[in-house]
């Protein structure tokens, strides 16, 4: 699942390693969507916001994440550090295999294995190990995306269960696992999207997702 990242990028790291957020970050690459957005349900009181939107090879946004919680940083020296505690919701477009706007080519389909993929690779931007040095980060991550893509490409093996949590009041099944680094989940919705969430210091089993009503109010 080939796209590019645009309308919001991550800001570099302020002094102490915390990640600023960009000052307000733009919400206009969610409103080019065709599709609705997806987020923790009201039963989440704590902070949300925008992170960035993901375009096909087209142009056309095909995904965008929502965080929720602690805006996490990348950056933990010490061991033992307070992490933060965060859940990110990560909403795909379920579109078929499609011609190019050329006509040159074919677009990729998505589907639950590319929301996996998302919030496999989404965890990871957070998680690496902060003793590691940086020359051996890239490494790291290649390989680390590498084996996300391989687990989002099996959801029927055995290192996902099933978890069912409320998509709009209603209980629906999501290929669930847990890792070193936290958790990663998929599924889909009645509203033509896919689901993913990824997670860390924050439990999976009491959440619940809903339709975003008003996604300027995130801005």
């Amino acid at each position: 699942m080939e796209t590019t990242s645009r309308a919001v990028e991550q800001t570099p790291a302020a002094e102490g390693g915390q990640q600023v957020p960009s000052a307000r970050r733009t919400v206009d690459g969610y409103l080019e969507a065709p599709f609705p957005w997806y987020g923790l349900d009201e039963a989440f009181t704590g902070p949300r916001w925008l992170m960035q939107v993901g375009a096909a090879a087209d142009g056309a946004v095909e995904h965008g994440s929502i965080g929720h919680g602690d805006e996490p940083s990348v950056r933990h020296e010490t061991a033992g550090e307070d992490r933060g505690k965060f859940a990110v919701v990560v909403t795909v477009a379920a579109n078929p295999v499609r011609r190019s706007p050329d006509g040159t080519g074919l677009l990729e389909a998505t589907s639950v294995s590319s929301a996996a993929w998302l919030a496999g690779v989404g965890l990871l931007t957070f998680t690496w190990p902060g003793q590691m040095d940086h020359s051996l980060r890239d490494d790291w991550l290649d390989q680390q995306t590498e084996t996300a893509w391989v687990l989002a490409d099996d959801l029927a093996g055995p290192d996902w269960s099933t978890l069912s949590l409320p998509v709009d009041g209603v209980p629906t099944s999501f290929h669930y696992r847990e890792s070193e680094f936290g958790w990663v989940l998929a599924g889909s919705t009645s509203q033509g999207v896919h689901v993913g969430a990824y997670g860390r210091g924050m439990s999976a089993y009491g959440l619940g997702f809903a339709m975003i009503k008003d996604i300027e109010a995130y801005a």
